[in-house]
């Protein structure tokens, strides 16, 4: 009788038991590129329109303080791919590459039997099949990627192969591509990883006729201003008005929405909805050229809040069937971690700077257990440093529209760093511990460092400075920061490939 009872019992917990336990969910990873927090409809932003990520805010999961690792693009993608922060693996910049040692995400999951497709701007390194930072070279099977950003009727390598024009608006084209790629692995009977990482809304800017008429009255509220940025024409820089650049801004924004509206009711009409692990995020602030709305100090580029905080949205029903958000501070360095836990794949044996995510996503932790780090390195000193990797090797094939040293393809950089000095603990970096965030920096001015300390519980747009008025509370972020700092530095030289 007993062992019957515990037969029934044990049969109405494998009845109830969520489908995610069943089977591997799939996932996707989708990022806009320069896609700051507050240029969405559901952060309250007076123009720009996002019904699609408006929907996924208010049934899904929002964080409402989701942060870019870095606050430019190559270092953020890398700390997306390696839950590492930039600095170990020398990417420190736009245009620098990651390193072929690091495990990615990719490499993981494509030993947990999942099917692993690449879509859209990769920008770690050329997507050329020779390259040894490429898509495939990183652990994608497929990939339909660029060098760096695009624009309408982009300039695309499919597999690393030479460069093909696919007609069409840039993320319109690379969800197509995502969508076909997971067809094939549904028809194959595979788990999908699928990243998707859009051109938009990084300038120069485009857009087609309808979207462009959605912001029709923008030049005229915004004509005395003028900014800086590229010419779609000459692919040099040019000065035009505000208005004018922030209609094509919002235009693109609103076309990556509606791609991402596309790939949902793909999701949906294929019964795959359930679970998908659906997420989204921004690799850095809004630039300076399309910024309007500062709710936060700082834009792309710097390492205060305007800077790094993104929109970070998950949608997952089998998981989570009901709308809810969070405080909890996440970042782009999260990820590994949160989807090693999810399929039972062990961390890599190597410093991780992100954390797991799932006890977030059941609402079983709230507070960050580690602290948030932040640092541009100064790598004007590496000019004459020996490359990690063969310059060859690192020429982009994909052209775009903005040209640079009068070439209209981009290569990288990566050099070997085997000898730590002062000079490598300088460039701009934050700590975030609980809610206090401490901000250094080098001023022009002299070389002085400026320090600044902020209660981002009571003051999020970092307006005030209680550096002096904390003490204790500035000299204990600043032994973690410069302790973390060290942690860096050791991987910088290679040593976590050396284990």
């Amino acid at each position: 009788m007993k062992r019957l009872l515990a037969l029934i019992f044990l049969s109405s917990l494998s009845i109830s038991a969520p489908s995610f336990a069943a089977e591997p969910p799939n996932i996707i990873l989708m990022m806009g590129d320069d896609h700051g927090w507050e240029e969405t409809g559901y952060n309250g932003h007076p123009h720009v329109k996002t019904p699609v990520l408006d929907d996924m805010a208010a049934t899904c999961f929002r964080f409402e303080n989701f942060y870019a690792a870095h606050p430019s693009c190559s270092p953020t993608r890398a700390s997306f791919m390696t839950g590492r922060h930039p600095n170990r693996m020398g990417t420190f910049n736009p245009g620098f590459s990651i390193r072929p040692e690091e495990i990615t995400i990719a490499r993981i999951l494509a030993k947990a039997g999942y099917h692993c497709g690449h879509f859209g701007k990769w920008h770690l390194g050329p997507v050329k099949s020779s390259s040894p930072t490429s898509p495939g070279a990183m652990g994608f099977h497929e990939w339909v990627s660029h060098d760096n950003f695009f624009e309408l009727n982009p300039s695309l390598s499919r597999n690393g192969g030479p460069p093909e024009v696919i007609h069409g608006e840039g993320s319109a084209v690379i969800i197509n591509e995502a969508i076909k790629f997971i067809d094939r692995a549904c028809k194959d009977k595979k788990p999908f990883f699928t990243v998707v990482w859009f051109g938009s809304p990084h300038e120069p800017y485009s857009g087609l006729p309808e979207d462009l008429g959605l912001y029709d009255d923008l030049p005229a509220k915004y004509k005395d201003k003028k900014v800086r940025l590229t010419s779609n024409e000459t692919g040099g820089p040019t000065t035009r008005p505000l208005g004018e650049v922030l209609r094509e801004r919002y235009a693109e924004i609103t076309a990556m929405d509606r791609a991402i509206g596309t790939l949902r009711k793909h999701l949906a009409t294929s019964g795959l909805r359930e679970n998908t692990l659906l997420f989204y995020c921004g690799d850095n602030g809004t630039s300076a050229d399309g910024s309007l709305v500062l709710p936060h100090r700082g834009v792309k580029g710097q390492v205060y809040e305007g800077g790094v905080l993104v929109p970070g949205l998950i949608e997952w029903p089998a998981r989570i069937p009901q709308p809810r958000s969070t405080k909890f501070r996440a970042t782009t360095s999260d990820l590994l971690s949160t989807l090693c836990a999810l399929t039972g794949q062990a961390l890599p044996d190597r410093p991780i700077d992100g954390t797991d995510l799932l006890p977030v996503l059941d609402g079983k932790m709230t507070e960050r257990p580690k602290p948030l780090w932040f640092w541009q390195f100064d790598a004007t000193h590496l000019s004459k440093a020996e490359p990690y990797i063969d310059p060859q090797l690192q020429q982009g094939t994909t052209p775009l529209a903005k040209k640079a040293g009068g070439k209209a393809t981009r290569d990288f950089s990566n050099y070997r760093h085997t000898t730590i000095t002062d000079a490598d603990y300088l460039g701009p970096r934050a700590i975030i511990d609980g809610h206090y965030k401490l901000v250094v920096h080098e001023q022009k001015k002299g070389g002085a460092v400026k320090q600044e300390l902020f209660d981002l519980a009571t003051d999020p747009a970092e307006k005030t400075s209680v550096f002096e008025q904390q003490p204790d509370i500035a000299k204990k972020l600043q032994a973690e920061l410069h302790d973390w700092q060290q942690s860096v530095l050791h991987s910088l030289t290679g040593a976590d490939y050396r284990k």
